[in-house]
């Protein structure tokens, strides 16, 4: 089966509107430390913080923002508490995919009634700056939707945290909002989780990869994309497919030990100044060698920026109907080979850059070998 677009998929209705991401949540064994990491590293500013010395006795947490995207990056004071036996058994990694909704009692009672299971029941918090309202349904793995409504909220993040501002000279690099966040899931699993949404949230299949879209000569997996209405929120959902060796989806599941996110795409107007500035700062991408630049104009046409730039920075590149994309690939951010980052810059595409799906898996594949998990 080739890749394929659903079309009786696309009546799909919104169970409820969606604005956008409101945040991301990692947890991790050390916030501090972490928050240091994202700001140094990727350019992020420090502008809330919630600890003990803000009357949280067992979390602290760091929430970092560049563009629309907002990071929370929480860890616990007690080895006892439920996030450090998260971090113990899944190492760092992403909790919540929160939801940024209008009414966010109104879209939980809704999603429940369409089959979803509760992680919270709506709460309401607030202080001097206003209210916010919650509520959570749980997906993949240990995986959370948090149902967050924010408009009548003017503070820095939430209740509970104070602002904060970062004492770190932070330098921007240009990231924009979240693109996608992409989940890894069992074997014979990815229809369940794609059902999910359809059901669920009415997402409709944006698109549809199989194993001999997504192969090397040793490894394959299979994928779905899911979309809310607007495309604010897009889902690919992935499992392992049957290969010589390990896939890099099987070796993420025994590392993060089940399903969980994978990679997260942040889009940028600017690949070649924000690629430029990451790797001056010591983040660690892919690499895919330079044979891959040979014949890329063959495949792709004309594009507007110098080749011979994309070829220097490992930057990838791919087009679609609609246009094409440029999309490098962090290594993974964390001692486990777990969670990654996309950086992608989309000149009118709106797909996923099959065409450099053997490229990077074969990269992939590389890290693996070294790590002997391949």
């Amino acid at each position: 089966m080739d890749t394929s677009l659903s079309t009786a998929s696309n009546i799909a209705t919104d169970a409820f509107p969606i604005n956008g991401t409101d945040y991301i949540e990692f947890y991790v064994g050390n916030a501090k430390q972490s928050a240091i990491y994202y700001q140094a590293a990727f350019g992020y500013r420090l502008v809330a913080y919630k600890g003990p010395e803000t009357g949280s006795r067992d979390l602290v947490s760091y929430v970092l923002q560049q563009g629309k995207i907002r990071l929370v990056l929480t860890a616990a004071l007690s080895p006892d508490h439920e996030v450090a036996k998260h971090v113990a058994k899944h190492g760092d990694g992403v909790k919540t995919l929160a939801l940024w909704v209008d009414n966010a009692v109104e879209s939980y009672n809704i999603a429940l009634q369409r089959g979803a299971e509760s992680a919270f029941e709506p709460i309401t918090v607030e202080d001097d700056n206003g209210v916010i309202k919650m509520a959570g349904i749980k997906t993949y793995g240990t995986t959370v939707h948090t149902i967050v409504e924010r408009s009548a909220y003017s503070g820095a993040f939430m209740p509970g945290y104070e602002a904060r501002e970062s004492v770190y000279p932070v330098d921007e690099v240009g990231l924009k909002y979240v693109d996608h966040c992409v989940g890894n899931v069992e074997l014979g699993d990815m229809n369940k989780w794609v059902k999910f949404y359809q059901d669920v949230l009415g997402f409709k299949l944006l698109i549809t990869f199989d194993d001999k879209d997504i192969s090397t000569k040793y490894t394959a997996l299979m994928s779905k994309v899911v979309s809310n209405g607007n495309g604010y929120i897009k889902f690919p959902i992935n499992e392992p497919a049957k290969g010589l060796k390990k896939s890099q989806i099987e070796e993420y599941l025994d590392f993060y030990h089940g399903a969980g996110v994978q990679h997260i795409a942040v889009a940028t107007d600017n690949i070649i100044e924000t690629v430029t500035k990451l790797r001056n700062k010591g983040v660690d991408f892919l690499y895919v060698p330079e044979v891959y630049y040979e014949t890329v104009l063959d495949r792709v046409g004309e594009i507007e920026e110098d080749l011979e730039e994309l070829k220097k920075l490992n930057i990838l590149i791919d087009r679609d109907e609609e246009g094409y994309l440029l999309q490098i690939f962090t290594k993974p951010v964390q001692d486990r080979p777990t969670v990654f980052y996309e950086i992608i810059q989309r000149k009118g595409a709106q797909s996923f850059g099959k065409g450099n799906f053997k490229a990077l898996f074969e990269a992939i594949e590389r890290e693996q070998a070294l790590r002997g998990t391949l």
